[in-house]
């Protein structure tokens, strides 16, 4: 059984990189997203190494990336007994999604809602009606449960490094253009970021869930 914690939890950015949370950590309270996974290949990591030391020229505090995905829903905060509903509200609207494919090959730069970090991404160019889609489900489960739904025009995008502050001015025109120029001619790009997706995942605190696309 789910026991609470009963010590108060110290929040110190300090230990996760100087970031900055959304929301305040609250006992009982899960933070919880919906994504759909990118499985890395060694080839992609090469080319990650390659946009993320020469993003560096202009912003050396830039970080890899440890984990990728394509996000589908905000980061929101579940109560606990909310976390097994709010799973089966997911699983019975996300039954009747088919596998499809991506190609995520525009490097973009992004910032967070409150400008706190910065991200270098590789934004979907194909595959963005089947994403709206899956958004459009998740929301309808975010609407159920009372929780903000996702942004309105969503550039669906794998972020690749981050760094904190707003750092757009240093990795914007010069650098973005860099950037894709290292993308487009990296050997077989085309076919490393045309990516078949075959699950969506929900991550609430450090449970994990599934669902499996037909």
């Amino acid at each position: 059984m789910f026991k609470e914690q009963e010590e108060e939890v110290e929040d110190d950015s300090s230990k996760h990189g100087g970031r900055v949370r959304n929301f305040p950590h609250e006992r009982g309270n899960w933070a919880t997203y919906v994504y759909i996974p990118y499985e890395v290949q060694e080839d992609f990591l090469e080319l990650l190494d390659l946009l993320v030391s020469h993003a560096r020229t202009y912003a050396s505090s830039l970080t890899a990336m440890e984990e990728f995905h394509i996000s589908l829903s905000q980061s929101v905060v579940l109560r606990y007994h909310w976390i097994n509903p709010f799973v089966q509200s997911l699983k019975e609207r996300l039954a009747s999604f088919d596998r499809f494919f991506c190609l995520a090959d525009q490097v973009k730069v992004y910032t967070n809602q409150n400008k706190t970090r910065t991200f270098i991404g590789l934004a979907v160019s194909a595959g963005h009606f089947q994403l709206l889609e899956l958004v459009s489900e998740v929301d309808k489960v975010m609407e159920e449960f009372d929780l903000p739904t996702f942004y309105k025009d969503p550039s669906f995008h794998i972020s690749l490094a981050w760094c904190v502050g707003d750092l757009t001015g240093r990795l914007e025109g010069q650098c973005l253009r860099e950037l894709q120029d290292i993308v487009d001619r990296f050997e077989d790009s085309a076919h490393l970021l045309r990516v078949q997706w075959e699950q969506i995942r929900c991550k609430s605190g450090n449970k994990y869930f599934s669902f499996p696309l037909r």
